[in-house]
């Protein structure tokens, strides 16, 4: 029986006999066979091919011998390759070969596919302002995950921070320490930034690049990295000229004793309102000394920033100073009552600067104090700071925002001789600084009260539109003029003060002018000026309700006034109006058409 079905098919092999092994019991006509090579074991030179069974019908494989199948352990890694893509380098790519036969995968390594020239300037640039996305394109996962972490933490960081501290960040960034703090952020910020350019370019291998690819990218991503710390610098250059002109303008409060010290709790020592004397000074040329052509006190109310301006002519005369001051002793009826048409406010300055024996006192501090005594006795107010600046600064000023928007309710001629430099034309215009000078200065078909009321409207333009945006955006012209300004309010006092200034550009302002007819400079009601400005610091804003103020045009539920008309300038000698008139504070919006 053996026999016979040994030649019912010949291509059959052999069953081994017991004890024989299959080597020995196979045909002497079939080529050898090799063994599987054990784990670790290379198979021997002209072997390995797999049993011949491996080669019939792939369907009569069962499953359970299918490569890849479960419970074939020379399956496991290939498909654990395959489960988990994360494992794969992005530079080193498995490449997957289906070999006929039903074989295993094999696998071999290559190179991913390396960027172009542009592509690779693409990501280091767009990594200079996402930071860590080169690094994750690189595949550096975890160094570009930590650095799009850190980049998210500051942005974070600095919105809290925006928002906790509000308004309040302005007066802190006026802070020396933070001036100092902010110049070495923007100096370690650029070297960072610089940093973070360059390693994003060397992690996208430009070595793989060509020759030229390399030159080309080497020169685009150097010009990138010098370039992103220029923010940093102009940042820095800012912070710097800000701290300058600081402490170029203010003093500390050590070096004038005259001066109550700043606490931090309490910067305005418990005061509902703090007042400013604005001084406007004429130093021209040709001229000696400084003339205080243009004296307006700003009331500011500290909680809210509501102010009241009041304008003081410069021919107001024989004004009063305290008792017992040294210019009250001098003249204890007036500034020289004995001269009939002298004795005018705007000379005291420089009267006292002039006479140290009546003024004692250091030069250039006795002219302001002089002044501030007599303005603050005469309008029965605590002056406590003053501030001036000279009037051909000030055009420069108004040339650093961009110029000032008025209405300019009648041709104003101006320079020259009676106005032939030029005429500032009626209706909404931007001035220049010369301009904007001459609307505040010109006397030409005009009086000194007019004037007045223009130089109002000029620091009341000047105030709304030297936001904080304009003000940063032209600092270091700003900076160059105001250095030329003179201050008696300390340092460690403007943090508070830029604070109370963000307040008064969104608070009410109004304004009360001592002219005629209601006052008379020649011959002052010293007690109705007192009157009228107590009245003044209590009652509400309110619209101007007096003949020949004009509102603005278009403005909701205004109706426009007609033109004003010039007034007949009074005489000194003239009497003057009872106490009962309505003279009151007004709208600086309504009565300059901001």
């Amino acid at each position: 029986m053996r026999g016979s079905a040994d030649a019912q098919d010949p291509a059959l092999p052999r069953a081994p006999r017991d004890g024989q092994s299959r080597q020995s019991a196979q045909d002497p006509q079939d080529p050898p066979r090799s063994r599987a090579p054990q784990d670790g074991q290379n198979p021997p030179d002209g072997q390995g091919r797999q049993p011949a069974r491996d080669s019939q019908n792939p369907q009569d494989v069962r499953p359970e011998q299918a490569p890849g199948a479960a419970g074939d352990p020379s399956a496991e890694p290939a498909r654990r390759h395959a489960q988990d893509p994360a494992d794969v380098q992005p530079e080193q790519v498995r490449e997957t070969e289906t070999r006929p036969s039903g074989h295993a995968p094999k696998g071999r390594m290559r190179f991913a596919k390396p960027l172009t020239t542009p592509a690779l300037v693409g990501w280091t640039a767009l990594s200079a302002i996402l930071p860590g996305a080169a690094h994750l394109r690189a595949g550096h996962r975890r160094t570009g995950y930590i650095l799009l972490g850190i980049f998210g933490a500051l942005l974070l960081t600095a919105l809290i921070g925006g928002l906790v501290m509000g308004t309040d960040i302005a007066g802190f960034a006026a802070q020396d320490g933070a001036l100092l703090g902010g110049t070495v952020l923007a100096a370690v910020g650029a070297l960072c930034w610089f940093l973070l350019v360059l390693s994003s370019y060397i992690s996208l291998r430009p070595n793989r690049l060509s020759g030229r690819g390399q030159i080309v990218s080497g020169i685009v991503v150097g010009v990138l990295c010098v370039s992103v710390t220029a923010p940093f610098a102009l940042v820095a250059s800012t912070v710097l000229t800000i701290k300058d002109a600081a402490n170029s303008i203010f003093l500390s409060a050590t070096n004038n004793p005259a001066v109550a010290p700043v606490k931090d709790e309490d910067p305005w020592n418990g005061r509902d309102r703090v007042n400013f004397l604005l001084v406007g000074g004429d130093g021209a040329g040709n001229r000696e000394g400084v003339r205080t052509d243009s004296m307006t006190v700003a009331s500011v109310q500290t909680k809210t920033g509501n102010t009241v301006l009041f304008s003081l002519p410069r021919n107001l005369q024989h004004v009063r100073f305290p008792p017992g001051t040294p210019l009250g002793k001098q003249f204890p009826d007036g500034y020289m009552k004995e001269l009939p048409n002298g004795g005018l406010l705007n000379e005291i300055w420089q009267y006292a600067e002039e006479h140290p024996d009546v003024v004692p006192g250091k030069t250039g501090q006795r002219g302001p104090k002089a002044l501030m005594d007599a303005i603050g006795y005469t309008l029965n107010l605590k002056i406590d700071y003053y501030a001036l600046v000279n009037m051909f600064s000030f055009a420069h000023l108004v040339d650093a925002i961009g110029g000032l928007k008025i209405r300019v309710d009648s041709d104003v001629k101006w320079g020259g001789h009676f106005g032939t430099a030029g005429t500032i034309k009626a209706g909404y215009r931007t001035l220049s600084g010369e301009e904007a000078l001459w609307y505040g200065r010109s006397r030409v078909d005009s009086d000194d009260f007019s004037r007045m009321g223009r130089q109002r409207c000029v620091i009341g333009a000047f105030a709304q539109q030297a936001t904080p945006q304009v003000v940063l955006t032209n600092f270091t012209k700003i900076a160059g003029v105001a250095k030329q300004a003179r201050t008696d309010i300390p340092r460690e006092l403007l943090p508070h003060l830029v604070e109370l200034g963000l307040k008064v550009k969104d608070a009410k302002i109004s304004s009360l002018q001592f002219v005629p007819p209601d006052f008379w400079p020649g011959s002052a009601d010293w007690q109705k000026i007192r009157t009228a400005t107590a009245k003044a610091l209590r009652q509400p804003v309110r619209r101007p309700q007096a003949a020949g103020v004009t509102a603005s045009p278009g403005a909701s539920g205004v109706t426009p006034a007609p033109k004003p008309t010039r007034t007949a300038t009074a005489l000194p000698s003239q009497t003057p109006t009872q106490n009962g008139s309505k003279a009151a504070a007004q709208s600086l919006t309504d009565l300059c058409g901001f």
